[in-house]
């Protein structure tokens, strides 16, 4: 299993079903009696996660341990750290897991891992940990793959990293590496970082595996994946375990070249033909109307009503509902700082503002709200930060 991300999720009720598919997955994996587990990095959502979710997983994973199943892992870009710290050192300290990227640097730069044995079954297991940025490149360049592929015996290459040849085309934007650059001859890749679920088999490499997360972490993943999961490895054979906690169901809404009245219409009779009842309602809406304004739809009533009929939680997304009063350009395909400036450009003035310099407060702003959460830095301290720069931008 790969990106559980125990600790994600904004909405409490989000935020515990992502929880829940993980103590799910360990149940299923003591259930089918596995030998053993292998998570391949974002165990947690970032590397100093709360107490109380760190209680849980350890608790879970002590009795995963007292089932006879050791839990390997590598770190994933959400779990690394720059300091060094994270918390899945503790857990290997504690002995409920064990950290699969152990070696050294020679004196050339060169990087050799050892194999960590399962003593169970005898399973040579190695992984690379996953770096924000995109950072362990450097790690995949200098590691001295001749030892890994010369060892004997049934192998595991871990990895956190998004590769080429799997990667789907409305992910051509990210950033990720050529198979290559991973370990030839092994009888298993475990990949996490890419939330896709992929098995494929290339020459020199064979069952290269993202199982997905063990619960969707957006929107958009809930559209594609309607859930989470993970893989068993049986003597060749790849069962997929999916893990529903709750059903979720896609709402679509075009109300393109529509009047308000008529879209208001449109939505009313989408949602009176579906039955919202306990599942997760995934409300999507689109178009450019040709009269009134988007706010016009009043989309908390529209929420609400959701609700009402015992939808257990309602998540809308109207990026692409537009009115005539605001139109949006694309402009032609070029660098992102150009296209950003394009963009700016081209939708000054559209809204009536009483900036002395629109283009230099938009600019502005895009940078502010690009901040990233300083490590240990609490949400609240986070929110109240950008709060503060927003306002002195603004003044």
């Amino acid at each position: 299993m790969a990106d559980v991300h125990v600790g994600s999720w904004r909405d409490p009720k989000l935020k515990e079903l992502s929880l829940d598919a993980f103590l799910e997955a360990i149940d299923e994996s003591i259930h089918s009696k596995v030998d053993f587990i292998l998570i391949s990095g974002d165990l947690f959502n970032t590397a100093l996660p709360s107490i109380d979710h760190v209680r849980l997983v350890v608790r879970k994973l002590k009795e995963a341990k007292e089932h006879g199943i050791t839990t390997y892992f590598i770190a994933g870009s959400h779990d690394f750290s720059p300091s060094g710290k994270t918390m899945l050192d503790i857990i290997e300290e504690a002995a409920l897991g064990v950290n699969v990227m152990k070696g050294n640097v020679d004196e050339k730069g060169k990087l050799h891992l050892n194999f960590s044995v399962d003593k169970k079954t005898g399973a040579k297991i190695v992984g690379v940990m996953g770096k924000k940025g995109m950072l362990d490149r450097k790690d995949y360049e200098s590691l001295d793959k001749t030892n890994l592929e010369h060892e004997k015996g049934f192998k595991i290459f871990m990895f956190h990293t998004s590769i080429d040849e799997l990667k789907p085309d409305y992910m051509k934007e990210m950033e990720s590496y050529s198979l290559d650059f991973l370990p030839r001859g092994f009888d298993y890749y475990a990949g996490g970082h890419v939330h896709i679920v992929e098995n494929k088999n290339f020459d020199g490499y064979k069952n290269v595996i993202y199982p997905g997360p063990t619960f969707p972490a957006s929107f958009s993943e809930l559209e594609k994946l309607g859930c989470g999961g993970f893989f068993i490895y049986d003597d060749g054979k790849l069962i997929r375990k999916e893990i529903v906690l709750k059903e979720s169901l896609a709402v679509v809404i075009s109300v393109d070249g529509k009047d308000i009245t008529q879209a208001k219409k449109i939505i009313s009779e989408k949602l009176d033909g579906i039955k919202p009842t306990d599942k997760i309602i995934l409300l999507r809406i689109y178009g450019k109307l040709t009269s009134g304004k988007t706010s016009d739809i009043d989309m908390n009533r529209v929420v609400s009503s959701l609700y009402e009929n015992g939808a257990y939680f309602v998540m809308k997304n109207t990026s692409k509902l537009f009115s005539q009063e605001f139109s949006e350009v694309l402009p032609e395909q070029s660098t992102p700082d150009e296209i950003e400036d394009k963009v700016i450009t081209a939708h000054l003035n559209q809204i009536k503002n009483d900036f002395l310099d629109e283009r230099t407060i938009v600019k502005t702003l895009i940078k502010v709200f690009s901040e990233e959460k300083h490590e240990a830095e609490k949400n609240a301290d986070y929110e109240t930060r950008l709060r503060r720069d927003v306002d002195e931008v603004l003044k």
